[in-house]
């Protein structure tokens, strides 16, 4: 009687918000509110008024929804075995049931992997099942559950993983990673992290990737979705591996897997980009004919198309030319900086139209690719002709260029120290920053040589000296005497914002 309690208890947590309304409407209880008043309120209607009728009820709507559950239970359990609902933390019957137990309930594994599948990722190859996409269940009405799973390693497995070489310290190229994603048997599902996730393997907490920075204001941090590696904290042995999740019940539904995979690099899937998915110059050259074609229904007609030699990731020449099959533009990007970037971030977007670019529909262009070793690294622009032929464009921007030139007026230079050009006598060129001239101290009432080593007639004149200055540079160019006095004579003066005297031309 308790067993089967406990039964339809973790059935009616199953349910869908339909479900849920059909069978308290059979019960002729209200069925309106969210889904988790409706679970609420079937729990109490099972625990208080329990009957084979409810039971019933309860069997047939599950059932509705997993059709096999019956026969995959009594295909797995012995005749006469009860099932345990024990949990599997406290229970060693339940422990010694491997993988067969979520939560600690007896929870049919084929069933939910035949309804949730999660997509193919490019940098991880599948080699073996180690758990079934399998439904974390909620416990209690707490917003923070933790679900518990369980499983072991073949000794074939654990070789594999020690065998395996290291992509980096620490990191090796065979893995075990847990995948979760949405509950949901429409197509395939990406992986999804439910709030508030954490993951202990073996009583460890392993890594789980965190928040990226947005750069841009107003927008939320996004948190990568990938696999977790929980291989470093794994048992390599016969012994069991536990796995917890903690997970935050907000009314979505999660599954679980776990596999054994190997990981690819950005090498790696490159060396297969250029084994398998490389496009023929004729076939590019058709293509762009077939995008250049004449339309007589269309009023405009396209004579050229454009492709820049620069990649828009990192505005860089393009090294290996990439596009996807499914985009209708003929740009491309560069393969090695694209497969590097979802590497690390992976959002498998194109650059150029934004659109999905996955892995199996990228291909190299192999025209681009000829006619990046035709031209030069000035060549930042080509265009494509009707014909399939090309021509470079850097030839037209240099001639704009020389045109511009061209249309600019040419204006005389004239040069401020010849007297004929401007009327004027140049400044004298052998002028020091003491205030004497190579032939000798100049002032106001300067020699007559001085006055002639002007070339123009110009006086060549200290503004700023003062009187007494004038009267010390006269008297220094007559009397000897003073000559000998010169050393202790004290230092010339200085302008007013410090800097050293010097002659100027007076006009």
């Amino acid at each position: 009687m308790a067993a089967e309690l406990v039964e339809a208890m973790n059935m009616v947590k199953s349910f869908r918000v339909s479900d849920l309304q059909t069978l308290l409407a059979s019960m002729g209880r209200s069925k309106s509110g969210l889904k988790q008043d409706l679970v609420g309120r079937a729990l109490r209607l099972v625990q208080t008024e329990y009957s084979p009728e409810l039971l019933k009820n309860v069997r047939q709507l599950y059932e509705s929804r997993f059709p096999k559950t019956s026969g995959w239970l009594a295909a797995r359990r012995p005749e006469g075995v009860p099932v345990a609902y024990s949990s599997l933390s406290s229970s060693p019957t339940a422990t010694s049931q491997g993988a067969d137990y979520l939560n600690g309930i007896s929870k049919p594994i084929p069933t939910p992997a035949a309804e949730v599948k999660l997509v193919p990722l490019p940098f991880y190859q599948t080699l073996e099942t180690l758990l079934q996409p399998t439904e974390l269940i909620a416990q209690n009405n707490e917003k923070l559950q933790d679900s518990q799973c369980i499983f072991e390693l073949t000794p074939n497995q654990a070789d594999q993983i020690r065998n395996a070489s290291e992509l980096r310290p620490g990191i090796r190229s065979i893995q075990v990673v847990l995948r979760i994603c949405y509950t949901d048997s429409i197509g395939v599902q990406e992986d999804q992290y439910p709030p508030n996730i954490a993951v202990k393997v073996n009583q460890s907490y392993c890594h789980v990737p965190g928040y990226y920075p947005s750069n841009k204001p107003g927008v939320e941090p996004r948190r990568p979705c990938r696999p977790v590696n929980i291989t470093p904290w794994l048992h390599l042995s016969n012994v069991t591996n536990r796995v917890t999740v903690t997970w935050g019940n907000f009314g979505k539904r999660y599954s679980v897997a776990v596999y054994l995979v190997r990981v690819f690099t950005a090498a790696d899937l490159f060396s297969q980009l250029k084994l398998c998915s490389v496009e023929s110059a004729e076939r590019c050259c058709e293509r762009i004919q077939d995008k250049l074609r004449f339309d007589p229904e269309s009023e405009i007609a396209t004579t050229g198309l454009r492709v820049s030699l620069i990649c828009p990731l990192v505005k860089m020449r393009l090294g290996v030319p990439c596009r996807v099959l499914t985009c209708a533009h003929l740009q491309c990007f560069d393969a090695v900086f694209f497969l590097q970037m979802n590497e690390k971030k992976p959002t498998w977007t194109c650059p150029v139209c934004d659109k999905p670019a996955p892995f199996e529909l990228l291909t190299i262009d192999g025209l681009l690719a000829e006619i990046l070793k035709e031209t030069s690294e000035d060549i930042e622009e080509i265009e494509y002709l009707t014909d399939g032929s090309w021509r470079p464009i850097s030839d037209e921007k240099e001639r704009d260029r020389e045109r511009e030139r061209s249309d600019t007026p040419d204006y005389p230079v004239v040069d401020i120290c010849i007297p004929e050009a401007n009327g004027h006598s140049p400044a004298h060129s052998s002028t020091s920053l003491t205030g004497k001239s190579g032939s000798g101290s100049v002032g106001m009432s300067g020699s007559a040589g001085g006055a002639a080593g002007a070339p123009g007639g110009g006086a060549v004149v200290d503004l700023t000296l003062d009187s007494s200055s004038e009267e010390e540079g006269g008297g220094a160019g007559g009397d000897s005497e003073d000559t000998e006095d010169s050393a202790d004579s004290p230092a010339p003066k200085r302008g007013r914002y410090n800097y050293d005297k010097d002659l100027v031309t007076a006009y």
